[in-house]
């Protein structure tokens, strides 16, 4: 009999909808046991909280609200740990349920593969929106996003926001808990399965990103993930190319320059990819500058 465990981390986020599309698909497959736990890591927004708690009414179906923030990396780890079935889906609150046969999608492969990773997309549907960084972002990338790209870096393309694994693996491989702030502990689990020989099996099973943050939240979540990698350095600096190419401008003599530079023009950097107009080449310069202008361990 199949059996799945949905497990979705979610902070200052309302997944109600997301909650309610992925049961409807459950309770639509045969003889299929099934949870989905929702557990929020310490949200600080109580709208958030009271807008969630409908969760519990779904049959099969829990809101774990946790009294403190652990971290990305951990929050995932105590869903694997709470779990009581074999296979786990991983999926992040903020992401949509866009096709009808995605629960379905996943079962049919979930016997041969322990770890399987579906992607994202986003829909046709979603407008453009020009003047927001992350959708930008997004959509420059969005061509690698399908399981022919990303079984040609099989490791690398390995992310937590859409993912089935055993649970056997999951507590055997947990993920890296030192990781508490955004970024990179999917890019240092893909890693370490490289390293375990535990292979990754990569199919077209997306789901919808349809939401984007605002620019100022977004450039603090990039900084953020900026700073997780500087800290994760020597862990990383091969799975990098940021790293690799502020170690090549490092070598070159060039750093000191380039970071009183990035010093120099970060407000006005800032305000442009803030602002209604953001650049994704800029983007990328405040990246690599950001980068450059950390202390040097």
């Amino acid at each position: 009999m199949p059996n799945l465990s949905i497990l979705i981390p979610t902070y200052n986020d309302i997944c109600v909808s997301l909650v309610e599309r992925l049961h409807h698909q459950c309770v639509c497959v045969p003889h299929l046991d099934f949870e989905i736990l929702v557990a929020d890591d310490g949200s600080t927004s109580q709208p958030s909280i009271s807008a969630n708690q409908p969760i519990n009414d779904f049959s099969h179906c829990r809101y774990i609200l946790r009294p403190q923030n652990v971290g990305r990396a951990a929050i995932r780890n105590f869903l694997a740990q709470s779990a009581q079935y074999d296979r786990l889906l991983f999926i992040d609150s903020h992401m949509s349920v866009i096709r009808e046969d995605f629960i379905t999608h996943y079962l049919q492969y979930a016997d041969t593969h322990p770890i399987i990773c579906g992607g994202y997309t986003i829909p046709k549907e979603v407008p453009p929106q020009p003047e927001n960084l992350r959708w930008k972002y997004e959509m420059k990338c969005l061509h690698l996003q399908t399981a022919e790209e990303r079984k040609k870096n099989t490791y690398a393309n390995f992310h937590t926001s859409n993912f089935l694994i055993t649970k056997s693996v999951m507590l055997s491989h947990p993920l890296d808990e030192r990781f508490r702030r955004y970024g990179y502990e999917d890019v240092l689990y893909g890693k370490h399965l490289s390293l375990t020989g535990i292979p990754i099996f990569h199919i077209d099973n997306p789901l919808g990103f349809c939401r984007f943050e605002p620019n100022e939240r977004f450039m603090t979540k990039t900084e953020e993930s900026l700073e997780t990698l500087e800290e994760f350095r020597e862990e990383l600096k091969d799975h990098s190319r940021m790293l690799q190419m502020a170690q090549r401008l490092t070598s070159l003599h060039l750093r000191p320059l380039l970071s009183r530079l990035f010093h120099l023009f970060h407000p006005t950097m800032r305000r442009h990819l803030t602002g209604h107009h953001p650049s994704l080449l800029l983007f990328n310069l405040y990246r690599l500058g950001y980068i450059l202008s950390r202390p040097t361990k």
